[in-house]
């Protein structure tokens, strides 16, 4: 009789592991966000693809010190400092907006995310990026005839990147900006760049982070540089702590992007920090 009632039961129990099979598989192939390709707002100088989340407050200190080109003289890179105060807010889950000054320049940008990259799903992150900048540099003893909106200088950037696996992001930022005022009379205002960067994470909380822009448009009579920028993240769980050297000194877009004087071949990089802490 045993034998028997098995024999009726074993199809029932077949078609029960079927079903069950097909809710695994189902379950492996459903859509899921994948979480933020970069623990920084910026990988070094490049804005990422991360967004604060909604009604998330963030306040960063980006901070680069003079060229340790300079020795002794220059307190290897202690003297002639450029720091930069940042507020950043979290409006909604895809829309970042944040206001900044520096000694260079007062900055107000927004980013928003476009899409983001999903296990079986979208391969990509991607985002936009745009602000617009006071160029406080300009001064009307040496620009007489300057006015207000030779100061101006704006941005626009799309923020594509990839999270290949836990340890290795990558991204790809090609960006327009326009400056009103430019030094070098054969320059044109209106410049391209294409940004690249990547993270790799090492340890549990440790990065190792590199980003360059390689600018399309510069004259040949300019005396900037394409900005090389290497350096590492430390993932506290209250905020990120990024160190790197970079051979631009400049922080806001317009002035790594297109003013960037240092030489990595020279030996003239500066060494900075972004500190940020989000309420």
């Amino acid at each position: 009789m045993k034998k028997i009632t098995l024999l009726l039961l074993l199809p029932f129990t077949l078609f029960a592991q079927e079903d069950l099979l097909k809710d695994v598989d189902s379950a492996s192939s459903q859509k899921s966000k994948v979480e933020s390709a970069f623990k920084a707002l910026k990988i070094v100088n490049i804005e990422s693809t991360k967004l604060a989340a909604k009604g998330d407050l963030y306040f960063i200190v980006a901070h680069r010190f003079g060229s340790v080109k300079d020795g002794f003289e220059g307190a290897y890179g202690l003297d002639n400092a450029v720091t930069q105060l940042k507020f950043v807010y979290g409006l909604t889950d895809w829309l970042t907006i944040s206001a900044a000054r520096s000694e260079p320049a007062y900055d107000f940008s927004g980013k928003f995310l476009l899409k983001s990259q999903e296990t079986n799903g979208f391969p990509l992150a991607i985002a936009a990026f745009t602000s617009l900048a006071f160029n406080n540099t300009l001064k009307e003893n040496i620009y007489p005839n300057m006015k207000f909106e030779n100061r101006l200088v704006y941005v626009a950037q799309l923020l594509v990147s990839r999270k290949v696996n836990s340890n290795l992001s990558l991204e790809l930022a090609p960006t327009f900006f326009h400056e009103n005022f430019v030094i070098d009379d054969n320059q044109d205002n209106s410049q391209y760049a294409v940004g690249m960067g990547g993270r790799y994470k090492f340890a549990k909380r440790w990065s190792v982070n590199v980003d360059y822009a390689a600018h399309l448009n510069r004259s040949s009579t300019s005396p900037y540089k394409d900005p090389l920028s290497i350096g590492v993240d430390l993932d506290t769980g209250g905020h990120v702590f990024q160190m790197h050297f970079s051979s631009s000194q400049g922080i806001h877009e317009a002035g790594f992007l297109g003013n960037t004087t240092g030489d990595w071949g020279k030996g003239d990089v500066f060494f900075g920090f972004n500190l940020l802490r989000v309420f």
